[in-house]
């Protein structure tokens, strides 16, 4: 028993003692007093109810033009230029924002900011059709509120819901025959398989160029320099060999010429309208 009392005492005097040594001041090597180290813990990380990660881009409900940015779970709200959509399929290290004809907005997320309209533009950012349903082939592209103004080529039309210039028949809000000043003749069928051939028409006006005639639509085409259209050999020829093109007044009552295969039509069709020519010769 006095033993077991001894080994306990000597026990509680061996904690006592520790204690006392944690709590006493320590000193360094050199006999400087050092205090103890506090170590801070981390704090857990309150991320925000609009951050489904950490980091990442977000649309924000019922708009189109706006975002949740999130840096390690902090949610920022933020606004495209005026014009621009949020694309919620771009890239990391892509900037956010792009035209309207490049975001598909679903349907309950299609509020925008209120335009911030100049003398110019309808919008700081966008590419906007001039002229109307008769003057297709002329539109804008505004940048930062200033207006740069873009002939198409000779006989397409802007389409505004794909930012290409198009050939007119193929643009929902162009009148194909009053932009062109041609509609295409009602003819029969006349390959006899129930399609409907293309038919070629000489330009009462100009023997270098022709029309085509889609589906009762009229399209217009060139040549080239040095060539006309020749309704005898159905093809473009050297201009020495088209009597129309000798005199103005050769120039006779339209007649339908069919064709089996297509001429080359000048200019083609474009994928997109940035390389075109200002009037003041600014390119992009």
């Amino acid at each position: 028993m006095m033993q077991l009392t001894i080994t306990l005492c000597c026990s509680l005097f061996a904690l006592q003692a520790l204690g006392q040594f944690n709590q006493a001041p320590r000193y360094n090597a050199f006999g400087a007093f050092r205090q103890p180290v506090q170590v801070a813990q981390p704090l857990p990380v309150q991320r925000s109810s609009s951050c489904p990660e950490s980091y990442g881009r977000y649309p924000i409900p019922g708009q189109c033009d706006a975002y949740t940015e999130c840096r390690d779970g902090v949610a920022e709200e933020k606004l495209c230029p005026d014009g621009l959509l949020f694309n919620d399929k771009a890239g990391v290290f892509t900037y956010p924002c792009s035209y309207p004809v490049d975001v598909d907005c679903p349907e309950g997320r299609t509020s925008l900011q209120p335009a911030q309209s100049t003398d110019e533009c309808p919008r700081q950012f966008g590419y906007f059709r001039l002229g109307d349903a008769s003057h297709c082939g002329q539109f804008m592209n505004c940048v930062n509120g200033r207006g740069f103004t873009f002939d198409c080529p000779e006989g397409l039309a802007f389409n505004r819901e794909t930012y290409r210039c198009d050939w007119p028949d193929e643009v929902p809000d162009c009148d194909a025959e009053t932009f062109l000043g041609f509609s295409c003749p009602t003819q029969p069928r006349a390959d006899g398989f129930g399609s409907e051939e293309t038919r070629f028409y000489p330009s009462p006006h100009d023997c270098q160029r022709y029309f085509s005639c889609i589906n009762g639509r009229p399209r217009l085409h060139s040549c080239g320099e040095g060539n006309a259209f020749n309704d005898l050999t159905n093809s473009c020829d050297g201009i020495e060999n088209v009597t129309s093109c000798h005199t103005q007044s050769a120039y006779r009552k339209i007649q339908p010429v069919v064709i089996q295969s297509t001429p080359t039509p000048f200019p083609q069709r474009t994928n997109t309208p940035f390389n075109f020519n200002t009037r003041n010769s600014f390119r992009f």
